[in-house]
């Protein structure tokens, strides 16, 4: 499981997370959720290792990040990070990238050769695969990027808004289905952001909401819609949670156009 412990991160003087305390069991597809700058990428890059928090650890499986570069080692070893803006090898081909993703999660090279086929057919990229990745659009970047995160195998993935960054429809349907299937059937353990309540509702075992800085909620959808109140939608829900003044602006700003 990862456990965060009354994690706290600044940037300079700003709070950005304060003491956050979460437990994420092995299997959950876990969704952050939050208003724009509120700390969502922020908490995954702290469960990634990429930001070591003034107060507060993380911990996988007992072990916390950043103690010693053992135990560093033995996490990195299973956490694949993808950030929502991934830097690329431009020059590269798409399936040399994801080859080389496989080659530092130690795959086997006849298992991560077979693997990158069925995930260059799964993205609709056979052909481009021996492409330059500076050839291919933005979504194919993002479907790349996917690739090198689902190829190393990993039991936790840390993903900053991975249904973003121009995916068709095909490839929204087949991360989902994916991501599905990694965490009910493998017990893969999935953090991930994304503001669209309709994949939230779909996927999430539990959502996590981070407002001005602090954990507000961290339970399921339904728990979430019931105490919302009867008869509302997850995204209804989320509104109010997540920006309670946010309808009123809305009628606000119509009043006043001329």
């Amino acid at each position: 499981m990862i456990r965060v412990v009354n994690l706290t991160q600044h940037y300079s003087v700003r709070p950005v997370l304060i003491d956050i305390s979460m437990e994420i069991a092995t299997g959950e597809l876990v969704t952050v959720l939050g208003p724009n700058g509120m700390g969502k990428s922020t908490l995954i890059q702290a469960l990634a290792g990429i930001l070591a928090p003034q107060e507060g650890y993380v911990e996988f499986d007992g072990v916390r990040r950043r103690s010693s570069p053992e135990g560093e080692l033995a996490i990195r070893s299973k956490v694949a990070y993808l950030p929502d803006k991934p830097w690329l090898p431009t020059s590269w081909t798409g399936r040399d990238f994801i080859l080389a993703a496989a080659q530092l999660y130690d795959i086997p090279a006849s298992g991560a050769m077979d693997h990158a086929e069925r995930l260059l057919k799964l993205f609709h990229l056979e052909k481009e695969g021996n492409w330059p990745v500076n050839s291919y659009s933005a979504g194919q970047q993002k479907k790349i990027a996917l690739a090198s995160a689902l190829i190393t195998e990993a039991p936790y993935l840390l993903l900053d808004e991975p249904f973003s960054g121009g995916l068709d429809p095909a490839g929204i349907l087949a991360l989902k289905r994916v991501l599905k299937r990694l965490a009910q059937d493998q017990d893969v353990t999935v953090v991930m952001t994304t503001p669209v309540p309709e994949l939230v509702e779909e996927l999430s075992s539990r959502v996590a909401i981070i407002r001005e800085g602090r954990l507000a909620t961290f339970d399921t959808v339904e728990n979430i819609k019931r105490a919302a109140g009867v008869g509302e939608s997850l995204e209804e829900a989320l509104q109010k949670m997540l920006d309670p003044d946010a309808l009123a602006n809305i009628e606000s700003y119509f009043e006043e156009l001329p």
